[in-house]
């Protein structure tokens, strides 16, 4: 593994067991993700994608094989040791949002801060920048039951990068609004990769794929093919309201 390599999965297989039966949800797979890179995994209900994603999240262990996360295994780590890699190394952004309805916006995305005891006004600060990022500034006093969910989602963004995770791992990101909107997220994703951040996206849905730089399928709990996106890429939006 380089210095490069933020996530190393090594040959990880995920089985279920039941007394009636054993279900295999992922089977001997293996991939790198290189820091800076925006990567998707694509596949279909039951792919074995979603597994994946809890493997990746520290919240699910593999049956077999080994997860390496900036230079850290994840084998064998105790509960309050996963927690505190999801804390320090993970930045989620579910498909729910997952934000308090009547908190603001700016303390919404404080509250990782908060957590890790950052003191007030470094939390402030921080999340101040992050909502400017994602062009939130004029909404950080609203609550976030007063904003779209396209700006709900812009919110989650700024939240998880508020800790500066190692990579941000983004579940069906754009699953819960609308076109236009899931346009501009994307837009979002896009900018933040091009200044750094390690981007990995789970989605059903190839036109949302398309704007990753490299996309995994999925597909029994199999990786059938990992490629550099040819597409091209969609053109940032830079007038994001």
């Amino acid at each position: 593994m380089t210095t490069d390599t933020t996530i190393q999965i090594n040959h990880i297989s995920k089985i279920y067991k039941t007394e009636a039966m054993e279900t295999v949800a992922l089977d001997n797979v293996s991939f790198a993700v290189n820091k800076g890179e925006f990567l998707a995994i694509m596949g279909p209900s039951g792919s074995g994608k979603s597994t994946l994603m809890h493997i990746l999240g520290a919240l699910d262990t593999p049956t077999s094989g080994t997860y390496i996360l900036d230079g850290e295994n994840v084998e064998n780590l105790t509960d309050d040791q996963l927690a505190d890699i999801r804390n320090r190394k993970i930045g989620f952004i579910f498909q729910a949002f997952n934000l308090l309805p009547r908190t603001t916006v700016l303390k919404n995305v404080m509250l990782p801060m908060r957590y890790a005891e950052i003191p007030l006004e470094k939390r402030e600060d921080t999340a101040k920048k992050y909502l400017e990022m994602v062009g939130l500034g004029h909404r950080m006093y609203h609550t976030s039951n007063q904003i779209s969910g396209g700006q709900q989602q812009r919110v989650a963004i700024a939240r998880a990068l508020v800790m500066n995770p190692a990579i941000l791992l983004a579940d069906e990101p754009t699953g819960n609004i609308a076109s236009a909107q899931a346009e501009e997220v994307m837009a979002i994703f896009q900018d933040i990769n091009s200044q750094g951040h390690t981007i990995i996206m789970i989605t059903h849905e190839p036109d949302i794929a398309s704007h990753a730089k490299r996309i995994i399928h999925v597909k029994d709990g199999k990786i059938i093919k990992d490629e550099k996106n040819r597409q091209k890429l969609a053109k940032h939006n830079k007038n994001i309201e």
